[in-house]
């Protein structure tokens, strides 16, 4: 365990310009006391430690000091090719470096493990795109990742529902999501916490200026998306709709709704005639209405009664299409 433990710090500092021992402590999950032992075992080791005293201070390694460690684990070889995902890397402009990066972990991995990680990469696919869908095909995503990573300041055209418009932003970061990819940015009148989320799809026009931006407090990617997209459901799904499923319907239900729909649904006891009531979130009567015609015969609407009257109305347009008098092609 120690070992492991020296391991985690020289690899901490290695990528770490300061660190102080309460961060290595919370890292390797042990005092702070022994923090400072494994410090001098490392310095004992020829490791060129040195420590910085103040509010600030910590430890740091020499400048330009680097070891080579190959003792990859079976899983960490398998986590590093994970990483690897070439697809995503292609459309960003680093095919070629992640072919390189490949070639470089492969001559690094004991000898042992070399057929082990050669047979992982066999096994293992990513397919973005959901089913029935294809991922988009996208310009400009090289030129935003650069930007982004360069902190560089950009201008584009968007193409949103709402219309056509001109931005300036800060990018901060690119995220692919079931086959699309979006670029998250702060707009050029708002704070770092009014970030905004943009669908490259939907970007015409981008030009990257001359004008680098800094960022006050670091920004959080995973955790902005995470509540961006918390948000976005709960806006989609702002009502509540009651209504009666049948056993059938009951178990299309987990199919037919979004992660954040069934995790707000309630179904209560089913009633003697075999119906069973669902209370869960709705969107508009438009959206729930559309939601509500999959579950066909399986579904009654309880509540709203706007909801309710909508699938009357569709119901009976629908059952004059196939009637005799009324169908489409006797009209």
């Amino acid at each position: 365990m120690r070992a492991s433990r020296l391991l985690t710090i020289l690899m901490t500092l290695q990528s770490r310009e300061l660190v102080s021992a309460a961060e290595l402590a919370r890292t390797c999950q042990v005092s702070v006391r022994s923090i400072y032992r494994d410090i001098d075992s490392l310095s004992a080791l020829g490791i060129p430690v040195y420590s910085e005293q103040g509010v600030n201070g910590g430890y740091r390694l020499l400048d330009g000091y680097r070891t080579q460690l190959n003792g990859f684990s079976k899983q960490e070889v398998e986590t590093l090719l994970m990483l690897g995902l070439t697809g995503p890397a292609k459309e960003l402009g680093l095919a070629p470096a992640m072919s390189e990066a490949r070639l470089k972990l492969m001559a690094a991995i004991p000898a042992e493990l070399r057929s082990h990680a050669e047979r992982f990469q066999s096994c293992f696919l990513l397919d973005s795109p959901g089913w029935f869908t294809e991922g988009e095909t996208v310009n400009h995503l090289p030129e935003l990742f650069t930007a982004a990573w360069q902190k560089n300041q950009i201008e584009f055209d968007y193409q949103s529902w709402r219309g056509n418009s001109h931005r300036v932003v800060n990018p901060l970061g690119m995220v692919l999501k079931a086959g699309a990819w979006y670029l998250v940015a702060q707009p050029q009148d708002r704070t770092l916490d009014q970030a905004r989320t943009y669908r490259v799809g939907r970007i015409r026009e981008l030009k990257i200026l001359n004008q680098n931006f800094e960022l006050q407090v670091p920004f959080d990617l995973p955790a902005y998306w995470q509540e961006s997209t918390r948000q976005m459901e709960a806006e989609l799904y702002p009502n509540t709709a009651i209504i009666k499923l049948t056993a059938k319907g009951l178990r299309m239900l987990p199919g037919l709704s979004p992660p954040y729909v069934r995790q707000q649904t309630h179904i209560a006891e089913t009633d003697d005639t075999g119906w069973t009531t669902v209370t869960l979130p709705s969107g508009n009567t438009e959206q729930a209405l559309f939601e509500m015609l999959r579950f066909g015969p399986e579904v009654q609407v309880i509540q709203p009664e706007a909801l309710r009257q909508a699938m009357s109305n569709v119901i009976g347009m629908m059952r004059g299409y196939y009637g005799e008098d009324e169908s489409p092609s006797s009209k």
